[in-house]
């Protein structure tokens, strides 16, 4: 059976959820979790893990353009350590600089209206999180 990759850009209110094919190749969006309670963000997130047979989670790390970590960062760090420990699956963090502008980016270039745009940017920076994992592997 194969194993793949779960990408997650974790923000306060929403979690943008990719993962990546069988292969380990390409990185697909899947959904956008409103993060109600970190409870069922945690349970959402289990379920997926599941349904892919998820092995790894890249979780992408918002970082200061000096290199350190965010006010931010310390909070995704905090949630994505206890996931570790509740799922026992490796976390990988990533450097995330930019990856919202660049969804926004391609937001803006498919047309999508500003009122629509929260639907799928946080989806969309979590597929660039994990294709930027992923390519970086190669």
């Amino acid at each position: 059976m194969n194993e793949r990759i779960l990408g997650l850009d974790v923000g306060d209110v929403r979690i943008g959820v990719s993962v990546s094919d069988p292969i380990g190749i390409m990185a697909l969006g899947v959904d956008t979790i409103n993060r109600t309670s970190n409870k069922y963000a945690y349970e959402e997130i289990e379920n997926y893990i599941k349904q892919y047979n998820v092995n790894k989670i890249v979780v992408g790390m918002p970082y200061n353009m000096d290199g350190s970590l965010s006010e931010q960062g310390e909070k995704i760090k905090k949630f994505a350590t206890k996931l570790g420990n509740k799922t026992g699956i490796d976390i990988i963090y990533f450097d995330e600089r930019l990856t919202s502008k660049s969804a926004e980016r391609i937001l803006i270039e498919g047309d999508i209206k500003r009122a629509n745009r929260k639907k799928y940017i946080d989806k969309i920076a979590a597929t660039i999180i994990l294709q930027t994992y992923l390519d970086s592997r190669v």
